[in-house]
């Protein structure tokens, strides 16, 4: 049997190359592929340490959306809204702080606020972002509670969330019953508003567990 000359060989193989890569460029332009959508495959956005990011709670502020994410012993705060994502390190996770769906607390309104906190053995300890004019920043005062909670509510009625503080009435390392609130601004720089009576048990605090004083009842701390 006669064989086919190389040339024809070499016409038929580039034939069969010029196949297949024409198969794998319609494929590679499917709609919804990546080469097609001008896009790279997903990526993972953000990094605690030396894994993914895991988020934890998400909740909605106006337009915006705050959420906790956490890894390796990280973890980052971001806050999406009109001024674009914004990432800020937890800094109450890189202390030990235990993150979980209840440690967010936000609250809605022209100056928007939320609250991060989680429990370090027999404390509270949290941070807060501030949204104005549709920015997020940081509040620079860190909080602790040493009495079981720490949230927000607008004391003074100024129509910005304040920050409560419960505190227990006992020297360091000794537990007791008395327990007093411990509120603070979170207008010109975190002033320190004042302090509720001592009282006997924590549920005589107003409101308790979600204590919610009124500026009436706040007297000087440590008076």
């Amino acid at each position: 049997m006669t064989r086919p000359p190389a040339a024809v060989l070499l016409v038929a193989c580039l034939a069969v190359v010029t196949t297949v890569a024409g198969l794998a460029f319609a494929w590679s332009t499917r709609p919804g592929s990546p080469a097609a959508t001008g896009s790279e495959p997903p990526r993972d956005e953000l990094r605690c340490g030396a894994e993914a990011c895991r988020p934890v709670v998400e909740q909605r502020v106006g337009p915006d959306s705050v959420a906790l994410l956490v890894g390796s012993g990280v973890g980052r705060i971001r806050a999406s809204g009109a001024s674009g994502p914004n990432v800020f390190e937890l800094t109450i996770a890189a202390s030990g702080a235990e993150i979980t769906e209840r440690s967010l607390q936000c609250v809605d309104a022209e100056v928007g606020v939320c609250l991060v906190r989680g429990e370090v053995g027999s404390e509270v300890r949290g941070e807060v972002l501030v949204r104005r004019s549709g920015a997020w920043s940081r509040a620079q005062v860190p909080y602790v509670s040493s009495g079981g909670h720490l949230g927000l509510h607008d004391v003074n009625r100024d129509a910005v969330a304040d920050v409560v503080a419960v505190q227990r009435e006992c020297p360091a390392g000794v537990d007791c019953a008395e327990r007093f609130a411990q509120v603070f601004s979170l207008v010109d720089g975190g002033d320190e508003l004042g302090c509720t009576a001592v009282v006997e048990a924590p549920e005589l605090l107003p409101g308790w567990p979600a204590v919610v004083p009124d500026a009436a009842d706040l007297g000087p701390c440590g008076g």
